[in-house]
């Protein structure tokens, strides 16, 4: 299976400063998510915007691409690697978010492999069914909802879809009042995006929408211009990525309990 991963990672981020070059086992964050990827038979690149995270990377062999600084989403910056690494309008390309160490390459692989089986798609992602009536009401965790095709209508921070019935008198404010009644339709969205390369090109021409504003996410702006995304189904669970202290703190731990120091 030929596609390219590529790994947007900047040096300065909102909530975990400098979080690409946290340690994790023994490594570099950024390195451990690369090595993860390589698990893959893709070829991987890391995009940078910093020469920091560059020579770390060229320490440990792993390719690299420098790109602008002032990238407003790590698509953006998808575009611009895809231009610098040359690569032609019908091959596939799958982000992969450079703070999940712990993803899994098979469902990497699957996001590809649609793209690469079925050339009229465009984008393509994965969700898995929600475990449990907290992860409903979780803001930080998106929803997604899907027609028969596996094309994705629409994504959502808020419980979608919404169980009239079972849930009336819920209240929102507290996650333990959601019945688990009905959560067994509901699937949880997987941060890794596959894209046809001509499509990644014109991605920073699209302006963002207002529900791409509204939801914080990022892949609205697609199905809002009339993208299909393609939703692949997985029963793998993922660790969740790194975004605070106290994630870096569970990933760690995480870490040690996967792979323990003999």
């Amino acid at each position: 299976m030929k596609y390219t991963i590529i790994i947007p990672s900047r040096l300065h981020s909102t909530r975990l400063e400098k979080k690409a070059i946290a340690e994790i086992g023994g490594k570099p964050l950024i390195i451990q998510v690369a090595l993860a990827a390589k698990k893959t038979n893709a070829r991987v690149v890391v995009a940078t915007d910093h020469d920091v995270i560059a020579d770390i990377c060229a320490k440990h062999q792993i390719e690299f691409c420098m790109t602008n600084e002032n990238h407003q989403s790590g698509t953006d910056r998808l575009a611009q690697a895809v231009q610098i690494l040359g690569l032609s309008d019908d091959e596939v390309v799958v982000n992969v978010q450079g703070d999940e160490p712990f993803m899994s390459p098979e469902i990497i692989d699957s996001v590809a492999q649609v793209l690469l089986q079925n050339k009229e798609l465009r984008m393509s992602t994965a969700a898995h069914p929600i475990q449990s009536a907290q992860e409903v009401i979780n803001p930080n965790i998106v929803k997604v909802v899907c027609n028969t095709y596996g094309k994705a209508l629409y994504f959502s921070r808020a419980p979608i879809p919404w169980q009239r019935d079972a849930w009336q008198a819920t209240n929102l404010d507290k996650a333990q009042s959601i019945p688990e009644k009905g959560i067994e339709d509901m699937w949880r969205h997987i941060g890794v995006y596959g894209f046809r390369v001509e499509f990644l090109k014109h991605y920073p021409s699209l302006p963002p929408t207002f529900l791409e504003k509204a939801e914080m996410l990022e892949q609205l702006r697609a199905l809002y211009n009339g993208i299909d995304i393609h939703v692949v189904e997985t029963n793998i669970v993922p660790e969740p990525g790194i975004d605070t202290p106290e994630d870096l703190l569970r990933a760690r731990n995480k870490w040690n309990e996967l792979y323990p120091k003999e």
